[in-house]
């Protein structure tokens, strides 16, 4: 009878630790892609731009650069038209001051001329595509050739302006990529 038992305590000590070395495959999970966000939402724009930042950091050292370019204010209902003078001859302010756009661009513009290392990632994104390009061709304009060579630079917008941040950027030794904001 103790043999019995000493057998079936063994077994119980035994069976979990042999059940437990047994080596299973990890299982890989795909995840799929976060779709484009078609509106202003911010919530959406963040986790779009997390998952395509993840999806680049292949040889990134660091926390990627991001700039969102918020879409372009809309005209106020009461102001004057574009050609209107005042009294004076003086032309008037027709379009809203675009304060939020002005910032980051100058916020672009500081971190690209004080030089990016190698083993960053840049991302420029936002709804309004040229208006993107426009942000990163003003960013790009006083950055020396062959300067920021080992930099990824990610341009999330239409094909038709893809040309021309890659003409803008490609001579800085940056690596471009072009993300299709249709798709």
């Amino acid at each position: 009878m103790k043999s019995i038992t000493r057998a079936l305590l063994i077994a119980c000590l035994v069976l979990p630790v042999i059940a437990c070395s047994k080596e299973e495959a990890p299982q890989q999970v795909e995840v799929a892609p976060v779709a484009v966000p078609t509106t202003e939402d911010k919530t959406a724009w963040n986790a779009y731009l997390n998952d395509v930042a993840g999806r680049h950091m292949e040889g990134v050292n660091n926390s990627p650069y991001v700039y969102l370019v918020p879409p372009a204010p809309a005209p106020a209902a009461d102001a004057p038209p574009a050609d209107t003078t005042t009294a004076d001859g003086d032309p008037t302010m027709s379009t809203p001051v675009d304060g939020a756009y002005e910032r980051l661009l100058e916020k672009a513009e500081q971190d690209v001329s004080r030089g990016i290392t190698r083993g960053n990632l840049l991302i420029f994104a936002g709804l309004d595509s040229t208006r993107t390009a426009d942000l990163v061709v003003a960013s790009f304009a006083k950055v020396g050739t062959g300067t920021m060579n080992g930099v990824r630079v990610l341009f999330i917008g239409s094909a038709a302006d893809s040309e021309r941040v890659k003409a803008v950027v490609e001579p800085t030794g940056s690596e471009y990529v072009f993300i299709d904001n249709a798709a």
